[in-house]
């Protein structure tokens, strides 16, 4: 059974795989300036503004989760992070896991989390896996327009999710986030690391422009 799950797993995280890696991490690119949108379209349910604003780093990501007696996750997205310069390049990461427990339905969840300090973007620069929690804590972030004027930082990554499908319950804490390094070669055209991108060492490429401006607006 558990070999079903990570093949799920697998599936779900390899679903274009007739996409060149360019191509994959361009249309994460695109969904995740989509998913800020959708974020901004409701405004009494969003992220306030001053959130992003203050933000050190976005990282957004859609997850797909399915399974019947038991389950199979699988999500990719990207990472960018503010320089002195302006917003960086987008740096690709990618989740997956399995659960246990009679759990039936397909779930796709749009997840924002905002970075809100130095060491929780110096984590997804690094490269390798994150694990949200733990040493850098994760939250539900304050919501609308309501929260604008009360935004002080109570965790080091706020969380934020949208989901159609038949599942409850999201939780990010112990949710491992990995750097997709080939993905990002074939973005950037050479073996390119995490920290360079995410510092700006690394020219964001022109067809990131949709997803920078859109956290420009805030």
């Amino acid at each position: 059974m558990r070999t079903i799950f990570l093949l799920l797993v697998a599936g779900l995280l390899s679903a274009c795989s007739t996409m060149s890696s360019r191509e994959r991490m361009q249309s994460d690119v695109e969904q995740s300036a989509a998913i800020i949108e959708r974020f901004e379209a409701i405004p009494e349910k969003g992220i306030p503004p001053a959130v992003i604003r203050a933000a050190r780093g976005v990282a957004v990501l859609t997850v797909t989760k399915a399974g019947f007696i038991g389950s199979g996750r699988g999500g990719t997205g990207v990472v960018i992070a503010r320089t002195a310069n302006g917003w960086s390049g987008p740096s690709a990461i990618g989740t997956g896991g399995i659960g246990v427990g009679f759990q039936a339905g397909v779930e796709i969840t749009e997840f924002v989390i905002v970075l809100n300090t130095p060491a929780a973007v110096e984590a997804f620069a690094q490269g390798g896996n994150v694990t949200l929690g733990g040493n850098l804590s994760v939250a539900a972030g304050p919501v609308g327009r309501s929260a604008e004027g009360n935004v002080a930082v109570q965790a080091a990554m706020y969380s934020y999710s949208r989901t159609q499908g038949l599942f409850a319950g999201i939780s990010l804490e112990g949710t491992v986030i990995g750097t997709r390094d080939s993905v990002n070669e074939g973005y950037y055209g050479a073996p390119v690391r995490p920290m360079d991108i995410l510092t700006g060492k690394v020219r964001p490429p022109r067809d990131a422009e949709r997803l920078i401006s859109v956290l420009r607006r805030y």
